[in-house]
């Protein structure tokens, strides 16, 4: 079954990666069909031939944005939610970048090539082009989505500030249809050209509708998620139970993560990204959730009774990708929650697994692990205390090897293993080094970082 997955993966991945390279290709296409190679000839002629085709390949760019944040089950199972991020990320800024060029570069070119005739030029075609002004607005929502997602804003920013900021890439994106579709001879110049943009558009928008919009309600009003018990498993760190009808038909794994929105409280509108720290049983979920944030500290205050709205699931840090008989599962603090799932829901001979746990105090679901160890004879490594040094991801105590040797001698055979990692980003890209300088193949480490 997992091979017959990975394979379906694999061919997703290649199929989505070959539509966007011959969708850039065909947009190239037409741009030189149209004459944007003649058109190099003069200075102005060149600043808006190039700021044409960069604003084409700005817009398909833009469009896969909004299908890499439709959480379309299809990639999610494919790419895995560390993977589409990253890509989300460079396609995103990327995009961004070349729509800003375009702009630039048509306004520049219409000005004859006078830089001074810039503003005066750019202030005509917004208010007298059909529909700039409304790419123009669209344009400013693009750049305040692109501003709070650089790192450094990023840290000083909340999740929930930084989630609704972000919405407003859908509205940036949107109003910037009615400008292509007036001025752009690309887009409409020929019946492929039409096809290919309204097909283009209408995926995207769909892709929003159905699994942003349309399908969390319809899960949530199928299953009615209601909180059962709220038990605190560690200071600042809090476990929910729910219930609902027929779980058993909600396609959830051990390991996967859904965004959860809790009625009745402040702050219910916006999701809350959190995995499943138990394996579902068709009859009850289980999240646990470490306070660093508004929402995430106010699950401690959720009483029996809540009503849930779920999106998800998401992820593909489940059994979904795995490919070796052995497997080990690392994880730190609050990242151990997907992982105690996966060693409960994953199937394994006795000894095939190890469980290896970095804990700052006590250990996370103590009890819950020295059981799987008793019956399902997985292994278990502990590993308590604060981390020896910013350029190791061990603690205090252990001997006075590299992190390196350390990992080797405790398991001997890593490289010929599947490795599920999950926990803070610097703390994950240290053991992430490690592991394949131990030899491990980079498509079987599986990762979930605790970023945004």
């Amino acid at each position: 079954m997992s091979g017959t997955r990975a394979r379906v993966d694999a061919a997703v991945r290649t199929a989505a990666g070959s539509a966007l390279w011959v969708s850039l290709l065909l947009v190239t296409y037409w741009w030189v069909a149209g004459g944007g190679i003649q058109d190099l000839g003069t200075t102005a002629g060149a600043l808006i031939a190039t700021g044409r085709l960069t604003g084409l390949v700005a817009s398909v760019l833009l469009l896969v944005q909004v299908v890499l944040m439709a959480r379309v089950p299809t990639l999610e199972h494919a790419f895995g939610q560390d993977r589409l991020a990253r890509t989300h990320r460079l396609v995103g800024f990327t995009g961004f970048n070349l729509m800003v060029a375009h702009v630039v570069l048509i306004t520049w070119g219409y000005a004859v090539g006078s830089l001074s005739a810039v503003p005066g030029t750019f202030w005509t075609l917004m208010w007298h082009d059909p529909g700039m002004l409304l790419a123009v607005a669209g344009t400013a929502f693009l750049f305040l989505v692109v501003g709070t997602s650089l790192r450094a804003v990023r840290r000083r920013t909340r999740y929930e500030s930084w989630h609704l900021l972000h919405l407003y890439a859908y509205l940036g994106v949107g109003l910037a249809l009615p400008h292509q579709l007036w001025t752009g001879q690309e887009f409409l110049g020929s019946p492929g050209r039409t096809l290919f943009w309204w097909t283009a558009w209408a995926v995207a928008a769909g892709s929003v509708l159905v699994w942003r919009v349309a399908l969390p309600l319809w899960r949530s009003a199928r299953y009615g998620l209601r909180v059962t018990s709220v038990v605190s498993e560690a200071p600042g760190i809090t476990s929910v139970y729910m219930r609902g009808r027929g779980l058993s038909r909600l396609p959830v794994e051990a390991g996967q993560f859904l965004s959860w929105r809790f009625l009745g409280r402040r702050g219910w509108s916006r999701a809350n990204p959190f995995s499943l720290s138990a394996a579902p049983d068709g009859r009850s979920l289980r999240i646990t959730v470490q306070a660093v944030g508004d929402g995430s500290r106010d699950v401690q205050t959720l009483t029996p009774g809540t009503r849930v709205v779920v999106e998800g699931p998401y992820g593909r840090l489940s059994a979904r990708a795995r490919t070796q008989q052995r497997v080990a599962f690392i994880g730190a603090g609050v990242g151990l929650a997907p992982l105690r799932a996966l060693a409960e829901g994953m199937s394994y001979a006795p000894g095939d697994a190890i469980y290896v746990e970095r804990c700052s105090e006590s250990p996370l679901f103590e009890r819950e692990i020295d059981q799987l160890r008793r019956e399902r004879g997985l292994q278990v490594l502990r590993l308590p205390g604060h981390r020896r040094a910013d350029w190791s991801w061990l603690p205090h105590g252990v001997a006075p090897v590299s992190d390196l040797d350390a990992l080797r001698g405790w398991v001997p055979d890593i490289a010929h293993r599947d490795v599920f990692v999950c926990g803070p980003e610097v703390w994950t890209d240290l053991v992430r080094r490690d592991l394949l300088a131990a030899g491990l193949p980079p498509e079987r480490l599986h990762l979930e970082t605790f970023s945004w």
